[in-house]
């Protein structure tokens, strides 16, 4: 009696422990494929455990054969969805893994033996209340059962060991299936010879060993699990290494990118090197380089934990080759866009100059011919300050062409335009200092004033031109003067329009004045922040 009351609690210390961690699992959330399997591994042993406390309290040749039935549907389904489990969980090919789901037919096989015994007796040779005497098949699917189990465990410390190191997850799980495993061989074997089966009975111990795994190791952490599988299927290729430069995980990006197999850092710069070509090693932060046209950038950097303790370093590597295109092209299209927009520039100034000065010598010519040489003095010095104000015009559009440097600052966007000027004095006067906060207005600036000078020059006979920038808190201040010939009335063509244009799109003002004999002013603000 003592006996069967110990039997008892411990039977169902151990049913309460595996339901207990079943529920565990299932209240986290996490229904991927290693956890359902797992469960499945949990519930076969819950089967076998609630057929032993059956069998204690069998009475009858019905009540036993009632309990061995559900007791082998739980060891039919143990061993091979351990193996599918051991599968999943040392990431093993995706080939072995769908042969192993062919597994389970073993299993049914076993238990329509067991199911229709009565007939041939090969698994159970005598059944009865009063004694069991097992049959050949029996002895068969044990075995097969025990190579699934051990099959398992050796999957586990292959994918999850490191030379002489096992990792703690692979250890205990290995020992949850291997102690009862052992009992069980020692049971059938006849040394160890008790009233109950303690095969189930030992599954006491292994949920000990599972719950350390799961609370300790994080065995079927959702956050974990996620994150792998994040990592397991990103684009960037990921590699981790320990402190000592030992190899301890790489995605699958990485092992298709390098797919030869390296231990360590070294042989991973190693691998890279014969694919890329080039030397690279662990001191450099970033790279870039070339595998068979593909372009890749390289980054590394180290892991610390809260208290600044180097644990481990990551490398990670990311195809570039979309992103190198596109800037190419784009380097190309703004090359193109600026040619069209210097060519748009020649064409629409140095153009218009070039031809007033082919109508003035084609007059000149014509004056020539038909003896009036009045005029000719006056073409000529039109012809002379138009010449002038193209070659600005020209000088002005290949500074540009050649250089945008000067567009670093107002400052020396409007000395290019003032410096290519030589037939006109030209003074720069420069208030205030001049800070990132104007940057934004440089390019209206540069050709705002080029269009005034330009003007200035064809258009004034101006013989200076003084030109002052206001660097102020909340704005900008431009005003050029010129001490041309000036006028009552101001009309705003397509270069005055252009620049109003220009300024009001940035939020600024512009006001254009002048009087006859007193040359032309343009004043420009522009607030900024």
């Amino acid at each position: 009696m003592a006996v069967t009351v110990t039997a008892s609690v411990l039977l169902l210390t151990g049913l309460c422990g595996m339901l207990g961690t079943v529920g565990w699992i299932l209240s986290r959330g996490n229904k991927n494929r290693m956890t359902r399997l797992f469960i499945v591994c949990q519930l076969s042993i819950v089967l076998w455990l609630v057929s032993q406390l059956l069998i204690i309290f069998s009475v009858n040749n019905t009540q036993l054969t009632v309990s061995y039935l559900i007791g082998n549907f739980g060891i039919c389904l143990f061993s091979p969805f351990w193996l599918m489990f051991s599968a999943e969980y040392s990431e093993t090919s995706a080939k072995f893994r769908n042969a192993v789901k062919f597994f389970p037919v073993v299993s049914v096989i076993m238990y329509a033996v067991v199911a229709t015994n009565p007939l041939h007796r090969l698994y159970y040779r005598e059944f009865g209340i009063n004694g069991i005497t097992y049959g050949i098949m029996f002895y068969i699917f044990q075995l097969l059962f025990y190579i699934f189990i051990l099959l398992g465990i050796s999957l586990m410390f292959i994918r999850h060991s490191k030379g002489s190191t096992v990792s703690a997850q692979s250890m205990f799980l290995a020992l949850a299936a291997a102690v009862p495993l052992l009992i069980n061989i020692l049971s059938v074997c006849g040394i160890i010879n008790t009233e109950i089966e303690l095969t189930p009975l030992f599954f006491a111990f292994s949920v000990i060993m599972v719950l350390i795994a799961i609370r300790r190791y994080g065995l079927l952490d959702i956050n974990q699990i996620a994150i792998q599988d994040t990592f397991d299927n990103i684009g960037t290729a990921a590699a981790v290494f320990d402190t000592e430069g030992n190899s301890t995980y790489s995605n699958k990006a990485m092992k298709k990118l390098v797919p030869t197999d390296f231990t360590d850092i070294s042989g991973f710069y190693a691998a890279l090197a014969v694919l890329s070509g080039i030397e690279l090693n662990s001191s450099e932060s970033s790279a870039e380089f070339s595998v068979e046209n593909e372009r890749y950038s390289l980054k590394s950097s180290r892991i610390c934990n809260e208290t600044g303790t180097e644990i481990a370093g990551i490398v990670l590597i990311s195809n570039i080759t979309e992103y190198y295109e596109l800037a190419q092209a784009e380097k190309k299209l703004s090359i193109e866009h600026e040619r069209n927009r210097i060519a748009q520039e020649i064409h629409d100034s140095a153009g218009h100059t070039f031809t007033m000065i082919s109508s003035l010598a084609k007059i000149t010519e014509a004056e020539l011919k038909n003896g009036k040489i009045g005029n000719i003095p006056q073409y000529i010095a039109e012809i002379d300050g138009l010449s002038r104000s193209g070659i600005t015009q020209l000088r002005c559009s290949i500074n540009n062409l050649r250089d945008d440097e000067f567009m670093t600052s107002v400052v020396r966007a409007v000395k290019t335009v003032t410096d290519a000027v030589r037939s006109i004095e030209v003074d720069v006067c420069v208030q205030g200092t001049e800070d990132s906060r104007y940057a934004f207005c440089i390019r209206q600036v540069y050709d705002s004033v080029k269009e005034t000078v330009t003007n200035a020059m064809r258009y004034s006979g101006a013989e200076r031109i003084d030109i002052i920038i206001k660097f102020l808190d909340d704005r900008l201040e431009l005003y050029i003067f010129d001490n041309g010939r000036g006028c009552d009335n101001i009309k705003e063509n397509n270069g005055l329009s252009g620049i109003r244009r220009r300024i009001e799109e940035i939020g600024g003002k512009v006001r254009f004045s002048s009087v006859e004999g007193e040359g032309f002013t343009t004043m420009i603000k522009i607030p900024v922040g």
